[in-house]
């Protein structure tokens, strides 16, 4: 347990009141970071995530799924209901936007808007939007900003108040720490606040770079991906098939495509044994192979601690009797990240890989084995970028089909919408006045008993300069601010390997106006006064 947490849990300790079953449903909203579309067992992955699959076999997995293809927009769009271009969360031009950007006054999250309905609503994890979680209605938090240091982190809060810098050495890891503060909180709310119904937003900082995990579950993973990208790709796929995901071809990898951002001093420091293009495994020599399988291992090792302090923060729920009326939410805030790159306190060749002193990243590689079976990665908005799990998990919610697929495209911005609906509150509130957007998200609460369509124009993206929309089956996207647009039916390419855009003309030139119509709307919207 970390030392952090200790003097919690020791107040804490005494037997816990069950809490009583309240009208409205209980919410553990779990957001993991950089983890891509097959990283789970029950998406296709060899990793070991048990509790996650015993979620989906008893709920739901949605395969069209989206996020905004990077971490501020999708936290700004899934805690508001908004495209982060119209809270300013993302960058508008003209306007103070993007990763330090502001929200308008008539954009709170999702505790401000569930708190009139009775909800107690608590923050552990990664944060990653603009305030702070407590000033933004959270009524317990713990905020790990360090991003660059799993086991030392110089940067976190609790309850908005700075905590001391974390030593090297000690016990601490940050997916740990996370799930123990949200244990923490549980414990207290089932103590203090029984008759209320709470907003758990469980946030892990996994398996976002550094690659750092506990030795033990590395040991899990020794060896297993010394076979090479390519085949622990084909496994996936041949996986999904099996688990009966639509069928899709699989997109042939782009070898000629590394990370989004070059940091030649990064590969320098890394050595001989990093690569920073998915060439063809055999290719390599045997000590980038070596260096390749170690990188994946610490990666699978993240991901298994994920889905272990998960089952810890589950059974906290059940032992309050409150599992069976709790939606529990999973999902990813992008696809899986080609970058390679060494920051806070940078990488020693000599360390073990996955340690505190190692500064290791996914790569190019790896990173389209994770967003098997589709194209590209982190920062892009092709499928690999924006394609996230979803498994949905309410045994009081009147689920249909229990362990079955949901095929119906969503994003990000339902989730508001969905869980505002649960609690009987409205969208916004009710002070807004006519100027103030609606939400666009959708609520996602039709889904849970059949896949149907929902009622909506379009689906839209735009980060860094790659643009997209989805319209039907329909998507345009393109690749950075010169890239020309491309044209795919998803229904029967949803790798995007078709490109249709010579063909049906008449759809691209239509899609593509309704993108620039939309960013025009949003970008009008984040220039409106607070």
């Amino acid at each position: 347990m970390s030392l952090l947490f200790r003097w919690t849990f020791c107040l804490l300790i005494c037997s816990v009141a069950p809490i009583v079953a309240a009208a409205r449903p209980n919410i553990l909203l779990v957001l993991a970071d950089d983890l891509g579309y097959s990283d789970l067992g029950c998406y296709g992955s060899e990793i070991a995530t048990p509790h996650l699959d015993a979620l989906a076999a008893g709920g739901l997995r949605f395969t069209q799924f989206y996020n905004t293809g990077r971490c501020w927009p999708t936290r700004g769009s899934l805690l508001t209901g908004y495209y982060a271009q119209q809270i300013r969360r993302d960058q508008v031009p003209g306007v103070p936007s993007g990763s330090r950007g502001t929200r308008p006054a008539w954009a709170p999250l999702l505790p401000a808007l569930l708190q009139p309905a009775g909800y107690r609503s608590y923050h552990s994890g990664k944060w990653h939007i603009d305030s702070m979680p407590i000033a933004c209605g959270f009524d317990r938090s713990y905020c790990l900003k360090d991003q660059g240091r799993f086991f030392n982190p110089l940067v976190h809060y609790e309850d908005d108040v700075k905590l001391p810098a974390v030593p090297k050495g000690t016990s601490f890891y940050g997916t740990t720490a996370i799930a123990d503060h949200a244990i923490a909180s549980l414990q207290q709310h089932a103590k203090e606040h029984p008759d209320a119904p709470f907003f758990q937003y469980l946030a892990f900082t996994a398996p976002h770079f550094p690659l750092h995990a506990l030795p033990e579950d590395i040991a899990k993973y020794r060896d297993r991906y010394r076979s090479g990208w390519e085949q622990i790709r084909a496994e996936r796929f041949a996986k999904q098939q099996q688990l009966g995901f639509p069928a899709v071809a699989l997109s042939d990898v782009e070898r000629t495509l590394g990370p989004p951002y070059p940091f030649p001093k990064a590969m320098e420091t890394l050595g001989d044994g990093e690569v920073n293009l998915p060439l063809a495994w055999e290719a390599l020599n045997d000590e980038q192979r070596a260096f390749q399988a170690n990188k994946m291992e610490v990666h699978a090792a993240m991901i298994d601690r994920i889905d272990q302090e998960l089952g810890r923060v589950l059974d906290q729920i059940r032992s309050m009797d409150a599992f069976e009326e709790t939606l529990i939410l999973f999902l990813s805030d992008n696809g899986a990240s080609a970058e390679i790159m060494v920051r806070a306190d940078g990488h020693d060749p000599q360390a073990d890989p996955g340690s505190a002193d190692s500064y290791l990243c996914l790569g190019p590689g790896w990173s389209t084995v994770s967003n098997t079976p589709f194209r590209r990665h982190k920062t892009w908005v092709h499928e690999g970028g924006i394609a996230t799990p979803l498994i949905v998990h309410w045994p009081e919610g009147g689920i249909a089909d229990r362990g079955t697929l949901r095929h119906t495209p969503g994003h990000v911005i339902d989730v508001a919408a969905t869980l505002l609906e649960l609690a009987e509150v409205e969208p916004s509130p009710t002070s807004r006045d006519s100027a103030t957007p609606s939400p666009p998200g959708k609520s996602l609460l039709p889904l849970f008993s059949q896949d149907q369509s929902l009622d909506r124009e379009c689906l839209w993206w735009s980060h860094e300069g790659n643009r997209g929309l989805r319209q039907g089956d329909l998507k345009v996207v393109a690749a950075g601010k010169a890239g020309a647009w491309e044209l795919y039916n998803l229904a029967d390419d949803r790798s995007e390997q078709h490109d249709l855009a010579d063909r049906q003309p008449a759809d691209l030139k239509r899609l593509v106006a309704l993108w620039e119509s939309k960013n025009r709307e949003f970008s009008k919207t984040a220039r409106q006064p607070q």
